[in-house]
Order: C-alpha cells, then structure tokens, then sequence
C-alpha cells in the first residue's frame, strides 16, 4: 500500500445548527490539511447532525443542506473531504455520503442497511439505495459505507474492485451492551475479508441519544491499531502504509474503559449537551439525602460545572438529620449553593384545606412530592435554571414515583439507570473524587414520606426487581420464562402489573439519556388503554 494519510474528524454536531456545523468542518478540514493529511473523513449526517426526524420534510432543511455543501466545496481546497448528509434524489430521501475535492463532487453513497431503531426512524424517513461507491488516491482504492451496510459481502463487490480501504462513516447511538461487540464484528470483518477498516463514529448528546465516538482503525489482518476517545471531539490521524501487516491470529483487544466508566461519560455528555444545545445556562438538582439525587447532583456537577448549578433542600416533618447531614457535606464536596426550605407551611395548609375528607397515607406522601415540585419549579423559574429530574428506570418501570411531584423536571438523567446500577455508578464516581457522601450510598432507600418508610415496603429489593425489569423490558423475556429463572410467581406476576400499569408515567416524564438498547420512551410503545393479561 502506497502512503496515505487520513485524518478522521470525530465532531459532535448539533441537529439543525448547519452554520455551526460547517464551522466545525471546516476547522478539522484545515487541521487536516496542516498534518499533511490527503482525507479528511467526518461522520454520517456531519452537515445536519441526527437526527433529523420531520425537518426532512420541510424545505427549509434542504436549502441550507445545499448551501452548506457549496460553502464546504468552495472553501475547503487541496483535500478530499467524506462528509455526511441527507440527500434528494429522484423523489428519495436518501441517508448519504459525498466525496469532495477541490469544488468538486467525486462519488456519492446512499445508506442500504438501514436502521429499525425507532428513535432514528430511518426506514420512516429514508430510502435505501444498492449502488458501490468507489474511488482511487494515488493508486489506493477507497469504498464508501455506512452504519451496517459493511457486513453485506454482496453484492457490494469490495474483492471485485480490489478495494483497499473501508470508509465506514457512523452516527451509532451509545447502548452499553453493543459497544463492544461493534469493535468484535468490524475486527473479524476485517480479518476475513483482508481489508482495512476506517470506521468514523459522531460524537455528541442529541436530546435521548449519546453518540460516543470511539472510532476505530482496523487493519487488514484485523487488528485494532486506534481508537478515538470516547464522547470527546477528536482528530484521529492515520497513516495507512503502517497498517500494512499480517499476523496469524487476532491480537487481543486494547484496554477498553469500563463499562460503568462508559456509562457514567454518556449519562455527563448527555447533560451537558442537553444543556448547550438548547441553550439552558443554570441547573437546579431538588437533593433529599438519597443516593438518586445524590448521582444527579454530581453529574450535572461534572456535566455543567459548579457555577453553574444550585441544590434545594425541601424537607417535611419526615425528613432526617441524616438527609440534612448528607445534602450539606454533599453541597460542600462539590461547592455548589444550597438552598434549604420546609415544605412544612405548604403542606400544612393543603392537609387543612382537605380536613373534611380522609387522605390516606399514599395521598399525603404524593401531596408532600406535589409541593416539593411546585416549589422546585418557582425557584427554577425565579433563577433561570433547568430542574433536573432525579427519578431512575426502576422507579419508571414500576410507577414509584409521583406524576407531577418528583417526577418534576427538563431532563432525567437516570431515565435509562436502575437503580443498582445507580451504585456502582456513584461507587465508580468517588473512585475519581470523593463527589458523594458514603453516607447516601451505605443507607436503606427510602422516599422520607412516611414515619419509618422503606423502599422495601412496597417493592422487592433493587436486586431482584432490577432483574426483572431487565429480562422482561429489555431481554424481552416472557413471564414463564423469568419464573423459571428462579423468581416466584408472586414477585413477577407483581411487577409486570406494576409496569403495565405505569406506562401513563412514562408517557409523561422527562426525557433522559439512552444507555441501553431498551429504554423507556420511542424504544419501547405500548397503548396507553390495553386490557392485555399476563
């Protein structure tokens, strides 16, 4: 293979925002340029970001698609340049990829594989094309992919046209348990077919989804030779003459972070953009001592920095002086403002204005989150800030959390977290810096709306549940098979029901990041009115 230099740009675009966008691609082009690259390679959907749901069908979309194709064309010179963006083409919208030099347009590639995630809505939106885009530099034949479409061995013809490189340009959303095996599938791809891989991933947070980056450069004998970081911008540069060796067997994957370090980087990327994006400068976490506001509180610390966010303390006559101890400490670790006010008055003059009918135990524990929101609410709003909710997927799943009342906020970080995982997520963030105080994390859960009350009163314990949310939501088990996994009857037939019955929770809570390939939300629909039994 002759030498060649390619540079992969790692950008984190914003859906919509076509003029910071082309700024992004331009600065990487002449970066690029002074590391003597020939290529510069960006991910799918660069131009527009992703994704782009209806906008594509307005014609808005398209006319600044098209005016900032040309602005790249013409102001980006002596470099070829793969860059992704929706294209129209005989009345099909089509999910592509150009190839650029000097103004001109040398190949154009159209998505074949195309995604039935729906968040994405590809095949609502998009239509599949079955052409090969090949180019030559210097002699070095160079295909173009996209997403899944590098698995088809035909009829893409890589052999026939004796293909020595594969641009595979990516816009992945993050889901914890394909990460890796992404990386496994591209390295035997490569070993078997004896060709190179480029894969070039988007970074960023696009309001649900996370892209994580992490692109790749795979040689021909299927060795991992870099890797780009992870939910960070980065400009990988590669030169191809050194990736021009064999070996017998696959080497061993390089050090990859942990999973839980993976998660915790998407949970903080998924806030801070959330934040920048949609331009929210201030966030306000509602802390009550516990471990879910407690994690919260330091991710949208690391996410936004302190200046940037506050807390508020809003007990009632059933909060501790260990929630008082613990949010305080917490507040003083990471340097945050606190405000701290009873909702004892509040409260008070509810339970009075209902003094001649019977409120049961669950309707004042639910009154006391109600007037908690509304106050969390009224500060957010007298401060500028974004409350940020602190519910986690256990709670979603099963309905242990009040509509209206801690439900309250812009964005839930832990939407797609259950609550064990919240654990050893705040474990993995105090090995970095003591962020959270042992306190929250080593006592028993408890919501604090009740004399003595325990999560275990009315749920299983985290460890069991959690199980089964996980086989049944996300594994799609079915409940003859979770049984048989070792789970009484009784257990599960208890939090099917609860999870059923919950989804007009779910349907109205805040959105959050995705880390799983099953979250709540458009990963998962159910009918709101369903009579159907387990």
């Amino acid at each position: 293979m002759k030498k060649l230099t390619i540079a992969l740009a790692q950008i984190n675009p914003t859906t919509g925002d076509l003029k910071g966008n082309l700024k992004k691609i331009i600065s990487q082009a002449k970066i690029a340029k002074k590391q003597r690259a020939t290529m510069v390679v960006f991910p799918a959907m660069a131009i527009t970001g992703y994704p782009l749901d209806d906008w594509l069908r307005g014609q808005e979309l398209w006319r600044q698609t098209l005016e900032t194709l040309h602005s790249i064309r013409e102001k980006v010179q002596d470099i070829y340049v793969v860059v992704g963006l929706p294209v129209r083409r005989q009345k099909k919208t089509l999910h592509a990829a150009v190839v650029l030099y000097n103004g001109k347009i040398i190949t154009v590639y159209a998505k074949r594989q195309l995604s039935d995630m729906s968040l994405l809505g590809e095949r609502y939106y998009f239509s599949a094309e079955h052409t090969l885009a090949v180019f030559s530099i210097d002699g070095v034949k160079i295909a173009l992919t996209m997403g899944d479409d590098i698995f088809i061995e035909e009829p893409q013809g890589f052999k026939e046209s004796k293909v020595d490189i594969l641009l595979s340009l990516n816009a992945e959303p993050f889901a914890i348990e394909q990460l890796r095996q992404r990386e496994i599938k591209l390295r035997k791809y490569a070993r078997r077919q004896r060709q190179t891989i480029l894969h070039i991933n988007m970074v960023g947070g696009q309001g649900e989804l996370v892209f994580a980056g992490g692109s790749m450069v795979i040689a021909e004998d299927g060795s991992l030779r870099q890797r780009g970081a992870f939910f960070q911008e980065e400009l990988l540069t590669v030169n191809l003459e050194a990736l021009k060796f064999r070996v017998s067997k696959l080497l061993p994957l390089p050090t990859m972070p942990s999973a839980v370090s993976l998660i915790y980087g998407a949970l903080v990327l998924g806030v801070r953009d959330y934040f920048h994006k949609n331009n929210f400068k201030r966030a306000l976490v509602s802390v009550s001592g516990g471990i879910d506001s407690a994690l919260v509180l330091a991710i949208a610390v690391d996410a936004l920095g302190k200046e940037n966010v506050e807390t508020c303390y809003l007990p009632s006559r059933y909060s501790s002086k260990l929630s008082n101890d613990i949010v305080r400490k917490q507040a003083k670790l990471l340097g945050v403002t606190n405000t701290t006010i009873s909702i004892e008055p509040i409260f008070k003059k509810y339970l009075a204005t209902f003094e001649d009918k019977r409120l049961s135990v669950t309707i004042r524990a639910n009154l006391q989150a109600r007037c908690r929101a509304t106050m969390v609410m009224t500060m957010a709003n007298s401060d500028n800030a974004l409350v940020i909710a602190t519910s986690n997927k256990s709670e979603m799943a099963v309905g242990y959390t009040t509509l209206y009342g801690d439900m309250a906020g812009g964005f839930a970080p832990l939407c797609d977290v259950t609550k064990t995982l919240v654990y050893e997520l705040a474990h993995h963030r105090n090995d970095i810096s003591h962020a959270i105080p042992e306190a929250a994390i080593g006592r028993a859960p408890t919501a604090e709306l009740v004399t003595d009350q325990r999560d275990s009163d009315d749920l299983p314990p985290y460890v069991k549940l959690d199980e089964i949310i996980k086989r049944y939501v996300e594994l799609q088990q079915s409940r003859e098979t979770i049984i048989k996994a070792g789970f009484s009857r009784t257990m599960v037939d208890k939090v099917l029901k609860m999870i059923a019955r919950s989804e007009y929770k779910r349907r109205q809570s805040p959105s959050g990041p995705r880390i799983t390939s099953a979250a709540f939300g458009s990963d998962r629909r159910y009918s709101l009115a369903s009579g159907f039994r387990f």
